[in-house]
């Protein structure tokens, strides 16, 4: 016992090093304090993952990260603002792939696409479902859709892409949604609550909602079964070929230095799998997702690509 007790001992120091040699970048440290810009408004779950995301960086590795919120266009804003700072790692962004995917593509103007910005990370998927309040009796897709026949349903959504995915589910279901479009997930879950919205979208925010028996997960919108609701449909067995897939990723300037990049991501990644971060990523968005490197760099792209096929079929 006593020597496999020293063998984990052992083990478990190798890989404390290992993780502490990963973020300090083999020697790298920023020339300055790094701002993190957060496309979020405050208090809500993805500024608190970022907001702890940057205090697990700051614990592991010494270097100071100012979060600075930059909220807006659904984070085109963000961008807009990280775009021209310096790409030496004292400048990154949480943003969601949907920002220089869709909001990016719809921004006319803006100048944001993927190849103006190096990608680090994503952290989390989406849990983005349709959602309700369960005291309206709904327990299924079918029994809101029983109701939706019978006239318009104030449908919740937090961005233009969403809109357009609420517009094309009730299309292919033969019912015309009322969207009522506001400024975040948490305006959609107050909506909801409050009497305002009959049901909306919601990324994760409506995990203990749904846990409590107060509110119902009806529908995913991504192309996967949502973690805590694996029965509920999905929007391609409800006949929408698009659907709501997308993470939280952090990004900066182009052409970033390679040697702060290579620092700068496994903390991010270490941050969202074992630092106070993970907690709240495992409870809000069913654990951490990392992708990196050249397969971040094809989704990104992709994102921004398909955007003007979803906004034609709108037309």
């Amino acid at each position: 016992m006593k020597k496999i007790l020293k063998a984990a001992l052992i083990a478990t120091f190798s890989v404390a090093l290992i993780s502490v040699a990963h973020a300090d970048g083999h020697g790298w440290k920023p020339s300055g304090p790094i701002k993190m810009i957060i496309a979020f408004a405050a208090g809500g779950g993805a500024d608190t993952q970022a907001r702890l995301i940057a205090d697990d960086i700051q614990k592991a590795t010494g270097w100071e990260v100012i979060p600075e919120q930059v909220t807006g266009k659904g984070g085109v804003n963000a961008l807009v603002a990280l775009k021209d700072m310096p790409a030496d790692g004292t400048a990154i962004a949480m943003v969601v792939t949907e920002s220089l995917g869709y909001n990016a593509a719809a921004s006319k103007g803006s100048g944001i696409v993927p190849s103006g910005f190096t990608g680090l990370t994503t952290t989390a998927g989406f849990q983005m479902g349709v959602v309700a309040k369960a005291d309206k009796g709904w327990n299924s897709f079918e029994d809101m859709l029983a109701e939706a026949q019978n006239g318009n349903l104030r449908f919740g959504t937090m961005s233009p892409k969403l809109s357009d995915l609420a517009f094309l589910l009730g299309e292919a279901q033969g019912v015309e949604f009322n969207i009522v479009q506001v400024a975040g997930g948490r305006a959609v879950m107050n909506g909801v609550q409050a009497g305002d919205m009959d049901l909306g979208f919601m990324a994760g925010i409506q995990r203990k909602g749904v846990a409590s028996g107060d509110l119902v997960n009806l529908a995913s919108a991504l192309s996967t079964p949502l973690v805590q609701t694996p029965d509920a449909p999905t929007f391609a067995d409800l006949g929408v070929q698009y659907n709501a897939d997308g993470y939280f990723v952090f990004v900066a300037p182009g052409g970033m230095d390679p040697k702060a990049r290579d620092a700068i991501t496994p903390a991010i990644v270490e941050a969202t799998k074992s630092g106070q971060a993970s907690g709240m990523i495992n409870n809000a968005f069913g654990g951490a997702v990392t992708i990196q490197g050249a397969e971040l760099d094809a989704l990104l792209q992709s994102e921004f690509e398909s955007a003007s096929a979803l906004m034609a079929a709108v037309q």
